[in-house]
Order: structure tokens, then sequence, then C-alpha cells
């Protein structure tokens, strides 16, 4: 068994090109509230730096005009990108694009590879993924009512989805809609690409929430209500085949979620690192914050925390790299909602720290704090991802003989008497 902490010097170099960079060049864009033609103009340079340095879309294959990095580079890259939520969008792997690209990547015709999945690949044209809806709990999308009826060669969809990310920026969306309600559970539903302005889809509104409480009209990181009225689909915007739509959603969860939590590691680091210098200068009571003992809690506690946190991650990358994607299914159930945890808490010891200044919009502090409440929601809630795990682990049990328990005592104690009988016997015949 080989087992190896160690990164490999040309992509440690890599890594570090892209620690400066994200730091230097994309941080700054934060600050600016763009809309989404001026972010794209802002970005595009950057996006050819990337690109320069063989970093782009690197989720993907190469002869996708990816790099074919496995999960555990990709972990490590999604480290230093998630410091910013402008980071993927950089490298050409924020989602939902980077899962659309990998689902059209995998089962679209040739045709539906040239016409999305290459301008998706390069940067000309941006997705959504519509899968949750109003109604229906997103953790179980079994339950899913849009529908897609067939139409002589063409499919007519009606539905009602929300939380739609990136819907009122996107050039199309990827719906999964219900094509054979009388089907097994998991065979009712399939996939289709939808151009934005098809004649039916609807974007209704931006949804303002928590982490976004006054959305601004047409600009990234928009969570959409989406409504489909009839709308007409030929056959060449089915994905796959009718009945696969759950079978295809499990091609982008499972990395997906690596990358998820790789990138909260990398707004810990942040939220750690205002954390760490606010406790160097901040004077009460006598001294800095740095002196005092439940400061340096925060900050042991912290720092165990996100390793701890990372480690699960990297070691569920590697199940997946080694494995396969099925094998990690435990790994990354623990890491989603054990993930979530360590981000919220870190980035709320870090306002604690910054008092007032904390609380204000002064400081990323503040919107890091309302995006992380988010992590124990999407991609299914904590609940789902801790029920996945206890069931998983509990596969490995079963009840003990005659319901008494595997490490009874007195049942254990009658057992070793038994076997060791004969050596008892000797001892007493010796006194």
């Amino acid at each position: 068994m080989s087992w190896d902490f160690s990164t490999e010097p040309e992509f440690q170099q890599k890594l570090d090109w892209m620690t400066a960079f994200v730091r230097e060049e994309i941080h700054p864009l934060e600050t600016l509230e763009l809309t989404w033609p001026q972010l794209l103009k802002a970005i595009t340079p950057l996006q050819r730096e990337v690109k320069a340095q063989q970093l782009w879309a690197a989720h993907l294959d190469p002869e996708l005009g990816g790099q074919g990095y496995g999960q555990v580079k990709l972990g490590l890259m999604h480290e230093i990108l998630g410091s910013s939520p402008l980071g993927p969008l950089v490298f050409g792997c924020q989602a939902p694009d980077s899962g659309n690209a990998e689902i059209l990547a995998a089962v679209g015709t040739d045709e539906q590879k040239r016409r999305w999945l290459d301008p998706l690949l390069a940067g000309e044209k941006y997705s959504a993924f519509a899968l949750t809806e109003p109604d229906n709990a997103g953790a179980d999308p079994t339950n899913l009512q849009t529908t897609a009826v067939r139409d002589g060669d063409s499919w007519v969809l009606n539905g009602h989805k929300w939380f739609i990310s990136n819907a009122s920026t996107a050039d199309f969306v990827i719906v999964v809609a219900v094509t054979d309600p009388d089907a097994e559970r998991h065979r009712r539903a399939s996939q289709f690409i939808i151009p934005i302005d098809a004649p039916g889809l609807e974007v209704v509104r931006d949804i303002a929430s928590m982490e976004n409480p006054a959305p601004r009209e047409n600009t990234y990181g928009s969570h959409c209500e989406v409504v489909l009225r009839d709308v007409r689909v030929g056959a060449d915007g089915l994905l796959g085949i009718p009945g696969d739509g759950f079978l295809i959603s499990q091609k982008r969860l499972g990395p997906g979620r690596i990358h998820h939590c790789m990138r909260w590691i990398g707004q810990s680091n942040r939220a750690f690192d205002m954390m760490c210098e606010r406790a160097t200068y901040r004077f009460a009571h006598g001294s800095v914050l740095g002196e005092k003992q439940t400061i340096r809690n925060w900050i042991a506690d912290s720092a165990a925390e996100m390793q701890a946190l990372r480690l699960m991650t990297l070691q569920a990358a590697w199940v997946i790299d080694t494995q396969g994607t099925k094998a990690a299914r435990k790994e990354i159930a623990m890491i989603k909602y054990f993930g979530a945890k360590i981000l919220h808490d870190i980035i709320d010891r870090s306002i604690q720290a910054h008092g007032s200044l904390g609380f204000s919009s002064d400081l990323p502090l503040d919107f890091m704090y309302r995006a992380a409440r988010a992590a124990r929601l999407y991609d299914g809630p904590d609940e789902v991802h801790r029920d996945t795990v206890a069931k998983l682990v509990l596969r490995g049990y079963e009840a003990p003989a005659n319901r008494v328990p595997t490490e009874h005592v007195p049942t254990r104690r009658r057992a070793a008497q038994d076997r060791y009988a004969e050596v008892f016997d000797e001892v007493l015949a010796s006194v």
C-alpha cells in the first residue's frame, strides 16, 4: 500500500502561481459591483492568462481542452480558487457550468457537443442546471413535477423551477423533467438542453435570499425562479436516452462536492487569516486579542478543524481517483456536512473577533457568513448526508446472536474460562 502526502514540484509551482494570481488579480474585483457584461469584460484578459498557464477548465480531459487532472489535484486547485467567489469563473471551472460540461462530454451527441459544449468550454457561453422545484424537496428529486411529454418528434415541457443558479446570465439551461411518471422512481426523469430564449421559458426573477437579500438584475451568482409553459424541444435537445435523468445527474454530483469542500477550505483560510491578523493589533482589556485565551482557543480549534477537513476531503478525492466515485459515497457525504459546519464556525469566530467591524460590510466576512449558511442546504441538506453516512456504516454491522452484546463481559468471561480451562487447571495444580 502506498500513501503519499507530497505534491509534485511542477504542480506545486502551478499552485503557487494560482495563489498569487487569485490574491492580486481576482480578489480586487470583488469590491466592484459589476454587471454581468462588465464582469465578463474584466475577466477576459485574466482568463487568457489562465489559459496560457494551461490551467483552464482543468477538470476536463485534454481532448476537451482541459488538463485531465484527477480529483486530488483539482481539490488542491479549488482550495485556492475558493478564497474568492470569482475564482472558479476566471479559471473556467465554475458551477454549474463545470458539471454541465462533464455531462455533455459524457452523454452528449456530436452535434450537442458542437453546439453547446465547445462554446461552454471556450468561455463563450454559460449555462444553468434546472432541477429544484418550489413544491418538492430537492433532496428527493424522484418527486419532480415538471413534465416533458412527447409530441411527434418533439417534447413539450411544463413546470416550475426555482433557485436555478445563474439562470439570469445563462445562454442555455439543462432541465430535468419527468418523461415517464409510471416508471420506477429513478427512471422517471430525463434531461433536456433548452436555449434560455426558447419560447415559453421565462426567467421570472432573481430570488432574494439570505446570501443576496437585494439582488441586482443581470449579475453573476443569481438564484432564479424559472417557469416553463409549453416549451417545445426537438429530439436533439434530449440528453442521453429517456429515463436516464438521475443516472446522468450522478456524473456531476460526487466530484462537485469535492470541489465545494475544497473551496470552503479556501474561504475558511481567508476568514482565519483575517482573525489571526486581528489578534495581532486589536487592543482590549490590557492586551492585544492574541494574548487572550479565548482567541487562542479559537485560533487553535480553527487550525485543527481546517486541517481535518482538508485531509478528509483529499482522502475522498483520492478514493475517487483510485476506485471511482461510487466507492467514495461515504467519504463524500461526510465531508459535505462536516465541511459546511467548519466553514460556518470559522467565519463566525472571525466576525466575533472583529466585533462591529466584522458585522459591517467593510470586510468580506458578512457576505462570506451569509453564503456559508447555504452550504448546509445546496447539494443536499446536511441531514440527508448524515443519514447516508449512517446507513453505509451500519451495513458493516449485524445483530448479535441471541441479542447479547458482543462486548458483554459475563458472556465473554465464561467463554474465556472455557477457552483457557486447561491453563487454569495447570496453574491450580502447581499451587
